[in-house]
């Protein structure tokens, strides 16, 4: 087994995570994770106090340089944003929504079905929808902590069980030889992932019913409907924001609309190009998309969509030439707390890859457990629930996990090497879905514009509840995985999704918007 640092390897997401939730100030809780993280090495490494810091910095300026793409596209969608506001687009779009959508339930809708279309990439997906849903959202009273759910529970879930993405080329090539044929293998997979099948339910669900929301979110709905679109500020940020940004009365859809396709097809056309498809070095789609650098191509999407976008308004003259290059301060700015946050997120994340090897402790811990066969995959599931949670990664999740897992089925049960590949799967998404240090979550949250925290809170109450069908799901499947692979994905299915819709009905009667509202008037 690899060097790694023990219990103590799992403090610093703990500690991370804890005092997030009890805070509610993420920046200083990573921080504080990662300082927890570097002295804990230190201390074990024998490299004094010069060595906490030395590490602190030295794994903030690598994961900046890292995923140097990564910032520079968020600093370009933050540009392309105040743009598109400013010149008027967003209103004027959102003002064409209100007309054709008749409610709630069908904005919701729209945006989730917005989400399905955008399944190449999770950063992309998040960003995207919520840049162009939030007039439409705020026009209905639709919280942003909802959006910020909407487009959270689309993007990791749907990226995982789409053949052509940046996430199933990852998965892909973790997969030893022993597996067979990888994209066989993931294809097989993806109706025991039942992760990410059972939050699209729960999200068409949340869309489609009358005051189905429960819990937090429930509290974030009413106080939409009061007209505090952004509960967590009572609204303040968005009228800072409209003190900021003058929209043009003159914009039409069309100011949004093209700007919007423009990028899509820009980053899409890139992710080919980076992958080699244009210069020979790969023959077909999946594999261009399999060896493209997806953070690069989002750049260069990015930039060439901003370039189209002068070109396009200085042409319309909905802004003017001074106009345009001031809003580039003003678009950076709105993306500063977003890349603070990532920063320390991988930050943390590094400590507990790099330095002390939180998931080979883990996994070892699942190695050396001795559990029954039946049970190994519902305890995978947790396992990476666990892990993903505490990391914030899916993809560092399942590239731990699924050597060992592989490896573990080939030997113990070769029976249910695709039931537990898809339960690694799915408990990495999990934390990838709901983690407040996952950089997904973070994206999630600023491009609905909805508090961090505000947004963490309200979605893991939905997500425990998809995580427990999940959990007996497997269970079911362990149990059945003998009577053959076919019969066990539809008896899993059946009871794991019959499970959840219960819940879905019942959690909305216990803790849901009606009983809100009673005890408002009850207290009035």
């Amino acid at each position: 087994m690899a060097w790694n640092a023990g219990f103590w390897s799992i403090v610093p997401p703990i500690l991370a995570i804890a005092c997030a939730l009890i805070t509610k100030e993420v920046i200083f809780s990573l921080i504080l994770g990662v300082l927890s993280g570097t002295t804990i090495y230190a201390v074990l490494q024998g490299t004094g106090v010069f060595g906490v810091f030395d590490q602190t910095i030295t794994l903030m300026g690598g994961k900046i340089a890292d995923n140097i793409y990564i910032i520079l596209f968020l600093c370009l969608l933050g540009i392309l944003v105040t743009l598109v506001a400013k010149a008027g687009g967003s209103k004027a779009y959102g003002e064409w929504a209100s007309k054709k959508l008749k409610g709630k339930r069908s904005a919701s809708l729209a945006t989730s079905a917005l989400d399905l279309m955008f399944f190449i990439d999770d950063y992309f997906n998040c960003l995207t929808v919520g840049t162009v849903m939030r007039p439409v959202t705020d026009k209905f009273k639709i919280s942003r902590e909802k959006l910020a759910y909407l487009i959270d529970a689309t993007a990791a879930p749907v990226c995982i069980i789409a053949p052509i993405s940046t996430w199933a080329a990852s998965v892909i090539s973790n997969l030893p030889a022993s597996a067979g044929n990888g994209m066989t293998a993931f294809i097989s997979a993806i109706p025991m992932n039942l992760y990410a099948i059972l939050t699209l339910i729960m999200v068409i669900s949340m869309g489609a019913r009358k005051d189905a929301d429960f819990g937090p979110m429930a509290k974030a709905q009413i106080n939409a409907e009061k007209g505090i679109i952004n509960a967590a500020n009572g609204g303040a940020a968005e009228e800072e924001m409209k003190k900021h940004v003058k929209e043009n009365a003159t914009g039409k859809v069309i100011d949004l609309v093209l700007p919007i396709v423009v990028l899509i097809v820009a980053a899409v056309v890139s992710m080919l190009y980076f992958g080699g498809l244009f210069t020979g070095e790969t023959s077909t789609l999946f594999d261009a998309f399999g060896n493209t650098d997806s953070a690069k191509a989002l750049s260069m999407g990015g930039f060439v969509a901003l370039l189209f976008t002068f070109i396009f308004y200085m042409l319309r003259r909905v802004l003017t030439f001074k106009e345009f290059f001031g809003s580039i301060n003003d678009g950076i700015s709105s993306m500063v707390p977003a890349c603070a946050i990532l920063t320390m997120a991988w930050a943390i994340g590094g400590v507990c890859r790099d330095l002390l090897n939180t998931g080979g402790y883990v996994s070892h811990l699942v190695e050396t457990s001795g559990i029954p066969v039946q049970l190994l995959a519902p305890i995978i599931f947790l396992v990476g629930c666990a892990l993903s949670f505490a990391t914030g990664t899916a993809w560092g999740t399942f590239s731990i996990l699924i050597p060992i897992v592989t490896d573990l089925c080939a030997q113990a049960a070769p029976e249910l090497l695709i039931t537990c590949l898809a339960a690694t799967l799915a408990g990495s998404v999990f934390g990838d879905h709901c983690s407040p240090i996952s950089d997904t979550t973070i994206l999630a949250s600023t491009g609905a514009a909805c508090d961090h925290i505000s947004h963490v809170k309200t979605q893991v109450p939905y997500a425990l509840t998809v995580a427990a069908c999940c959990f007996i799901g497997y269970i079911v499947a362990g149990f059945t995985g003998a009577t053959g692979y076919s019969f066990s994905v539809i008896v899993t299915l059946a009871v794991s999704v019959g499970l959840e819709v219960i819940l879905l009905i019942v959690l909305p009667k216990m803790f849901g918007m009606k009983k809100l509202r009673a005890k408002e008037v009850s207290n009035s």
